[in-house]
């Protein structure tokens, strides 16, 4: 952690650093703007020259009308990355007359990767997106033997992970390490991303210690002697989430929500019986104290915790943001518990639901609805009556971001839940209703899913009403959940709490 004397020549060595690249960005020439932002975002530097960024892109917006593969998909990217509004139509001159990317394409490398970025920017509908991710992808697969071992690597993280897809925190670690080595680096970008990055780490450090003398004077899992006891990767959720330094306070509430929610997760999956949740259900539906004392002793301090949490996290929106949410916060716990009961009454029939019927209610139990209005009120940036009237229904931007969470939730953790005897999941969903007896086809199937629930969000994040904020939360969310399970679904990968490590305590 850094030391006052150490924060102040830091904060001096980072104003240092950020005007030389504001000068750089001014003098380079539009292809070097482009790829010095492309840098910029990275390295996760993006939050210090917003408006320098939104200023030089509605300057390029219409100049890449006949440029290489490169740029033009590199332009697309930034463009669309940054929440301007840009035609797939760019890309038709590099198709053949049957519609097809010309073959010869393929020997610009560069090109042929900056194309496979772009694409997974692509909305549904976008046929030529779709041909652009499939023709890149095919012909980048074929290139890696015959590349040099730098240029490969290269290639072979993006074809694993494209950058549209990536926790932006995480890529900021990773990239800083690739950067370094780079042989046309710019070093004040360097500078600034590593002074950056450990100031930013100082400070999710002292979050996190926030949050875990809150949990432990909450002593929810003490008192009740279960449930999972795991604020560290509560924390990496809403870091995810909420990447940029300034929405601390932020990230510091929504973990608090996650932490509890976990635990009334476990009472509905493993602790209660049907009648207790009946009760827990109807008491958070009423949301008083009187309310409360029906409930057994476990439950009346659960009933508590949320209760008084959520109150305050009100409180706390109230004061900073003049915006009284009670309500709604209130009414996302309600619509959780509501589908956490569906699913126990599920187990206790024996019942197994539909594909779509599991779905469209795991998109509620997994917490994404409640996540994300509460992100929404705790930024609190632009909140119009208009917006506050678009959380019910809950926004289609919320629910395609959730879907990807809860299909995520599903591949990273079916096997485990199996092996308690826990509720089926959208892979037993799958497999029974298309009469499939391997697993790896409906996980298979699920994946593929997840890819064209990415290609509605992507169309959903251009076309809402949702302030910018809103929608890097939402994207930001459907990011992180692959994090968070990917383990589970792919034994190769970190763990959750490799990444807490490397996050949070590795410089």
């Amino acid at each position: 952690m850094l030391v006052p004397i150490q924060a102040e020549c830091s904060t001096k060595s980072l104003e240092q650093a950020k005007r030389k690249i504001q000068e750089a960005l001014l003098n380079s020439d539009p292809l070097g703007t482009l790829k010095m932002i492309d840098n910029i975002q990275q390295l996760g530097i993006g939050h210090h020259f917003e408006e320098e960024i939104k200023v030089l892109l509605e300057r390029v917006l219409d100049c890449y009308t006949d440029h290489d593969l490169f740029a033009t998909s590199l332009h697309f990217r930034l463009l669309r990355h940054n929440g301007f509004t840009t035609s797939s139509d760019i890309f038709k001159k590099f198709c053949d007359k049957s519609g097809n990317f010309k073959e010869s394409l393929s020997k610009d490398i560069w090109g042929m990767l900056s194309l496979y970025e772009a694409s997974y920017l692509g909305a549904e509908g976008e046929e030529l997106l779709h041909k652009a991710m499939d023709f890149s992808k095919a012909h980048l697969h074929n290139a890696i033997p015959h590349l040099g071992s730098q240029v490969s690597m290269h290639v072979a993280r993006s074809l694993i992970l494209p950058r549209h897809l990536k926790m932006a925190k995480l890529e900021a670690k990773n990239y800083i390490d690739e950067y370094s080595h780079a042989s046309n680096q710019i070093p004040a970008l360097l500078e600034l991303a590593k002074l950056d990055y450990n100031m930013a780490q100082s400070l999710h450090q002292r979050e996190l210690g926030e949050i875990c003398r809150w949990w432990k004077e909450l002593g929810l899992v003490g008192r009740l002697g279960f449930g999972r006891d795991r604020p560290a990767e509560c924390f990496l959720w809403t870091l995810g989430i909420f990447p940029e330094p300034s929405y601390s306070n932020c990230r510091i509430e929504l973990t608090k929500t996650i932490c509890i929610l976990l635990v009334m997760d476990d009472i509905f999956d493993t602790y209660g019986s049907l009648d207790e949740l009946v009760l827990f259900t109807e008491a958070i539906r009423r949301w008083d104290l009187d309310a409360m004392e029906q409930l057994p002793e476990y439950m009346k301090i659960c009933y508590m915790a949320l209760y008084n949490t959520t109150n305050e996290i009100a409180y706390r929106i109230q004061k900073e943001h003049g915006l009284t949410v009670v309500a709604h916060l209130k009414r996302t716990w309600i619509d959780i518990f509501e589908a956490f009961l569906e699913e126990a009454k599920w187990f206790n029939k024996g019942y197994m639901p539909t594909f779509r019927e599991y779905l469209n209610n795991g998109v509620i139990s997994a917490g994404s609805y409640m996540a994300m209005v509460h992100a929404t009120f705790l930024i609190g940036d632009s909140i119009s009556k208009e917006i506050i009237s678009m959380m019910k229904p809950y926004p289609r931007l919320f629910s395609c971001s959730g879907k990807i969470l809860r299909l995520w939730d599903d591949l990273g953790t079916s096997t485990e839940e199996q092996e308690r005897g826990d509720n089926s999941c959208s892979i037993q969903c799958h497999m029974r209703e298309n009469k499939i007896s391997d697993e790896n086809e409906s996980r298979k199937h699920i994946r593929e899913l997840i890819g064209k629930l990415w290609q509605e969000l992507n169309g959903v994040a251009m076309n809402t009403n949702q302030p910018w904020s809103i929608v890097k939360a939402s994207l930001n969310m459907a990011r992180t959940a692959q994090v968070i399970y990917q383990h589970g679904d792919d034994k190769s990968t970190y763990s959750v709490d490799d990444y807490v490590q490397t996050l949070l305590f590795t410089p």
